[in-house]
C-alpha cells in the first residue's frame, strides 16, 4: 500500500465538556453536525483518501466483489411455510438486489399471489428495506414498514391483496412492524420519538381514517424502555412489552376486544426479566425470577398473571441457560445452551417422552426457525457451522425422524467442506477464566508464525455469536487465513453470568479476555503478530478501539465497522438515540462513579502518542445507532497522534446507516474492500 499520499486533517477547534469537575476538551466536536458542509467535506475527504490510498487494490477488489458474489446462488427461494391457509416465500431472481415475496393458497402447486416486488419498489432509492410484514387474520390486507433512508424509521402502509392497491393512509416514524386485531380493521403499531428514535408510544389505527385520528394506547414514558405490539402464537391476545435491559414488562388484551383495555400482566420490578407465551387458557413465562439467573419457565392461568400465582414448569439450572421455548400442541421445544453449545430439546406436554436432538460436532449453530402452527407435529429448525453451510430441516416429534428441506448452495464449483477444519480452543483470561474460541481453516494451512489470522469478536448486550457458514469468509480461508471467533465475556456464550461479568463495571473484561485471547493464539503458534488481525463491529467496534489502545503491539491490522468509540459524549447525550435505554449496559455517567470507570476505557478519550495498528475505520452518514461522527472523530484524533506510518483509513458510507448497503450484492462490495485491506497488508493481492 502506498504511504505518499497525504491524509486530510480534521480543523482543530477546542470544545470543553466539563461534568463532576472534570473537563474533557474534544477537538473535533464539531464534525457532529452533518448539516454543515464543511463536515460533508471532511468526510468526502476522507473517502477520497481511503479509495486513492486502496487504488492498486481496485481491480483486486472488483475479483473479490465478483468471487463472493459468484458463489451466492442468484436465483434462490426460502423454503416455504404455511400460516392461516397459504404458504409463505421469499424469491431471489438473477442480478436483482432485493427479495420478492409471495404467497399460494392451499397448496405449494397453486398460482403465486405477489405480495411485494421490493426490487420494483426500491428503484427511486438509493437505500431500501422493508421489514414487518403483517398479514390480516382474513388473508385480504398486508401492513408493512419501509426505510429509505437507513435510520430505521419506517413507514407503515397497507396494502389491500384482493386489488393489489395501497390504502391512501400512510403511518410515519414508527418501528415498521405492526399487529391485526381479529376484526380486520384494526392495527396496532410502535412510534418512535422523532429526536432519539426511542420506541416509546402504541397506537391503534383503524383501517380507512386519518392517521391523525389515531389513538395513543400507551405510552412508556420511562426514557430507558422502549415498547412493542405483537399477537401470541396463539393469536388469542394482543402484548403490549416494555423492555429496558434489565426489566420487562408485559400487559394483555384480547385480540377480539380491539376497543378494551390492556391489563398489565405482571408489574415491572427492576431486575426482573421474564417473556409471555400462551397455550390453551394459561400463560408460560421464561423468567429470570428469584434468581434465575439462566432462567427458568413457569406457567400461570389467563386470569391470574401476576407473579405471585406462577407455578414451575422447568427449574433454574446453573449449567444450562434456557434461551426460548416453542409451543406446539402436544409438544413444548425448548432451545437450551449448555457449556456454548446450543441444544434443542423437545417435550411431550403429557410427559409421556422427552430427549434432545442429536449434534455431534465440536461447534456449530442450531436454532428454531419458522414455527406458526399449533396443530403440527413437525419443528423445523436451522443448522450451520463453520465448515458446513446452512441447513433448514423439518423434524417429526413423534417418529423422530428429520428432513433436510434445503441445505445453503455454494457456487463456484470449488467449495467442499471436506477442505476445511474446525476446533474449538481455550485460553486463559488474565484473572484465570476459561475463554473460548471458535476457529475454522483451510486443511492446508499450517499453524505458524507466519500465519495469518483474524479474531472476530462483539462481547455486548448479551449478544452471543455463535460459530456460522459464510460463503463470504472462505475468501480468507483459501488464501491461507485462520478466522477465529472470540467468545468473550459480554455475550453469553456461557450463561447468562457470562453476560453480566461483561457489563458495567466488569465492562474491561470483555478487552482483557479478547487480548488474552490473541496473545494465546500467538503464544500457541498459531500466528504472530505481524500477521494478527481484529475485526468488531459497533459494540465490538468499540472492542478494537479499547484494544488498540492496550495492546496495539498484538495486532498488524485492524478492522472496525461503525465503532461505538466516542462512549462520553454519547452517553452523557440523552438526545441521541439510543442512550437512556442503555445505562444498564454501559453505566450512567451522570453518576460520578460510572463517569470515572467510562472514561478510563472509552477509546476516543484515550487514545494517546503510541504506534498504532493499519486500520481501516467504516461508518455509515445515516446511522442511528452509532453517529457517523464518533469513527470520523476517532479517526481524526488518531492521525494527530499516532506516532508511526501505519495507514488509517475511513470510508464513510454517505448513503446508508448502521447495517451498510441495503443490496444484497452491494453490501458485499464493503466486504471485499475490507477483505483487500488485510490481504493486501499480508502481500496477497490475487
Amino acid at each position: 500500500m502506498s504511504k505518499t499520499i497525504h491524509p486530510p486533517k480534521a480543523k482543530i477547534n477546542p470544545k470543553q465538556l466539563e461534568i463532576h469537575g472534570d473537563i474533557r476538551t474534544d477537538n473535533y466536536y464539531w464534525l457532529n453536525d452533518r448539516e454543515q458542509p464543511e463536515v460533508i467535506e471532511y468526510l468526502e475527504q476522507e473517502n477520497a483518501y481511503c479509495d486513492a490510498v486502496m487504488k492498486h487494490t481496485d481491480a483486486f477488489q472488483n475479483d473479490l466483489f465478483e468471487e463472493m458474489k459468484g458463489r451466492i446462488k442468484e436465483e434462490d427461494e426460502s423454503v416455504p411455510y404455511k400460516y392461516n391457509g397459504y404458504w409463505y416465500i421469499v424469491k431471489f431472481e438473477k442480478s436483482k438486489d432485493y427479495p420478492i415475496y409471495i404467497r399460494r393458497k392451499d397448496s405449494l402447486e397453486a398460482t403465486d399471489e405477489l405480495l411485494f416486488d421490493c426490487n420494483e419498489m426500491a428503484k427511486a432509492h438509493t437505500y431500501f428495506k422493508l421489514v414487518g410484514i403483517s398479514v390480516s387474520p382474513d388473508n385480504t390486507m398486508v401492513s408493512y414498514g419501509v426505510d429509505t433512508v437507513s435510520r430505521r424509521q419506517y413507514n407503515i402502509q397497507i396494502k389491500n391483496l384482493v386489488t393489489g392497491k395501497n390504502y391512501g393512509e400512510i403511518i410515519k416514524n414508527t418501528t415498521g412492524g405492526a399487529t391485526w386485531a381479529s376484526d380486520n380493521k384494526t392495527l396496532f403499531y410502535t412510534a418512535k420519538n422523532e429526536q432519539t428514535l426511542r420506541s416509546d408510544k402504541v397506537y391503534k389505527h383503524a383501517l380507512g381514517t386519518s392517521v391523525d385520528d389515531d389513538v395513543l394506547v400507551y405510552e412508556e414514558k420511562d426514557d430507558t424502555f422502549n415498547t412493542t405490539v405483537f399477537k401470541t402464537k396463539s393469536k388469542k391476545y394482543l402484548v403490549v412489552a416494555s423492555f429496558s435491559t434489565l426489566t420487562t414488562e408485559y400487559q394483555i388484551l384480547p385480540a377480539n376486544q380491539p376497543e378494551g383495555k390492556f391489563k398489565v400482566f405482571q408489574a415491572r420490578i427492576r431486575g426482573l426479566e421474564y417473556s409471555v407465551s400462551h397455550y390453551e387458557n394459561e400463560f408460560y413465562i421464561l423468567t429470570n425470577a428469584d434468581n434465575a439467573t439462566n432462567f427458568k419457565l413457569m406457567k400461570t392461568s389467563e386470569n391470574d398473571t401476576e407473579k405471585t400465582h406462577w407455578k414451575e414448569v422447568i427449574a433454574h439450572r446453573d449449567d444450562v441457560m434456557l434461551e426460548d421455548i416453542e409451543i406446539f400442541k402436544d409438544f413444548l421445544v425448548l432451545s437450551e445452551r449448555r457449556n456454548g453449545l446450543n441444544e434443542i430439546r423437545i417435550r411431550r406436554w403429557d410427559n409421556s417422552d422427552e430427549y434432545y436432538l442429536p449434534f455431534n460436532n465440536e461447534t456449530y449453530t442450531a436454532y428454531t426457525s419458522t414455527n406458526v402452527d399449533f396443530d403440527t407435529q413437525t419443528l423445523r429448525y436451522g443448522y450451520n457451522a463453520l465448515t458446513t453451510p446452512s441447513s433448514v430441516i423439518d423434524f417429526d416429534m413423534v417418529h423422530k425422524t428429520k428432513k433436510v428441506l434445503k441445505e445453503q448452495e455454494v457456487l463456484g464449483g470449488k467449495f467442499d467442506k471436506e477442505n476445511y477444519i474446525s476446533e474449538r480452543i481455550w485460553a486463559t483470561a488474565e484473572d484465570g477464566t476459561k475463554i473460548p474460541m471458535s476457529l475454522v481453516y483451510h486443511k492446508n494451512t499450517k499453524k505458524s508464525d507466519k500465519t495469518p489470522l483474524l479474531l472476530y469478536a462483539y462481547g455486548s448486550y448479551g449478544a452471543t455469536i455463535d460459530p456460522y457458514f459464510s460463503t463470504i469468509r472462505l475468501s480468507l480461508l483459501d488464501r491461507g487465513f485462520i478466522y477465529a471467533i472470540a467468545h468473550i465475556r459480554g455475550g453469553e456464550y456461557l450463561g447468562r453470568p457470562w453476560y453480566d461479568n461483561g457489563k458495567l463495571f466488569n465492562k474491561k473484561n470483555t478487552f482483557s479476555d479478547f487480548i488474552d485471547c490473541s496473545k494465546y493464539l500467538i503464544a500457541e503458534g498459531y500466528t504472530s503478530p505481524v500477521h494478527h488481525y481484529a475485526m468488531g463491529g459497533s459494540a465490538g467496534g468499540l472492542l478494537m478501539g479499547a484494544i488498540v489502545n492496550i495492546n496495539a503491539n498484538l495486532y498488524n491490522g485492524i478492522v472496525a465497522q461503525v465503532p461505538f468509540v466516542d462512549v462520553m459524549t454519547t452517553m452523557l447525550d440523552d438526545s441521541i438515540p439510543l442512550t437512556t435505554g442503555e445505562y444498564d449496559e454501559w453505566g450512567n455517567p451522570n453518576e460520578k462513579v460510572y463517569y470515572d470507570y467510562m472514561k478510563s476505557y472509552s477509546p476516543y478519550d484515550n487514545v494517546e502518542k503510541q504506534a498504532y495498528p493499519n486500520m481501516l475505520i467504516t461508518a455509515g452518514l445515516h446511522d442511528s445507532q452509532v453517529q457517523y461522527w464518533e469513527p470520523a472523530k476517532w479517526v481524526a484524533k488518531l492521525r494527530t497522534l499516532k506516532t508511526n506510518a501505519n495507514i488509517l483509513l475511513l470510508k464513510t458510507n454517505m448513503e446508508a446507516g448502521h447495517g451498510g448497503a441495503s443490496g444484497r450484492f452491494e453490501s458485499i462490495k464493503e466486504d471485499a474492500l475490507e477483505y483487500a485491506f488485510l490481504l493486501d497488508l499480508e502481500g496477497i493481492t490475487a
